[in-house]
């Protein structure tokens, strides 16, 4: 958690200087937001660009993802917008030592100015945002174990587990029965004698005596 907010901070920074760069001076007192964006790919001129057609629109893009890549916490992100930013820097640097024969540094104005240094500056800060960063982790969601105990009441799938039964004796048997288990209720078994009629000894059946 403290790396990604020192990492942000120093991202955010960074992103800050690099759109602020354009308007300080570049080269020989020249504003940054001077340069197009095609003088880069042509060959630099003494044509004054516009605002959003100058190397303005490439920073402000970085700056743009550089907020994405905080919002999210993604390292990539931040990353992508530092390379942006020393880029096109170190592109511009190209065009202009090639279009002046050199590259001259000087304390007095000419040369390179302080807007270059800002861009620099704010790339190296991005980079070190997404290197200090620790990124999003991803959360494993964690199956829930009940640790509740079983039930001891009867259930559907029949009577409970019955604990404590010593070694050789059965379930039921003893002090450890069930209190539920009963014995099954068996009929009785007795005979009993039908008395039958005999015709030769008790005559025709009729009607019994009054």
């Amino acid at each position: 958690m403290i790396r990604n907010v020192i990492g942000s901070v120093l991202a955010l920074a960074g992103a800050t200087a690099a759109v602020w760069s354009p308007f300080r001076a570049w080269y020989d007192g020249r504003l940054g937001r001077d340069y197009a964006i095609d003088e880069l790919f042509t060959g630099i001129t003494e044509t004054r660009a516009d605002l959003l057609g100058s190397i303005l629109l490439p920073f402000a893009f970085a700056a743009l993802v550089t907020v994405l890549g905080v919002v999210l916490r993604s390292r990539l992100l931040v990353a992508l917008a530092g390379v942006v930013v020393l880029g096109f820097t170190v592109f511009w640097m190209v065009r202009v030592g090639q279009a002046e024969g050199s590259i001259v540094i000087s304390g007095d104005g000419a040369g390179l100015g302080d807007g270059v240094a800002n861009a620099f500056g704010g790339g190296v800060l991005l980079l070190l945002g997404a290197l200090v960063m620790s990124g999003r982790h991803p959360t494993h969601r964690l199956d829930r174990t009940d640790h509740e105990p079983r039930p001891t009441h009867p259930t559907l799938d029949g009577p409970p587990p019955v604990t404590g039964v010593p070694d050789g004796a059965e379930v039921g048997d003893g002090p450890h029965r069930h209190p539920q288990a009963s014995t099954p209720y068996a009929a009785p078994t007795q005979p009993y004698d039908v008395p039958t009629w005999d015709p030769d000894r008790d005559g025709p059946p009729g009607p019994p005596p009054r």
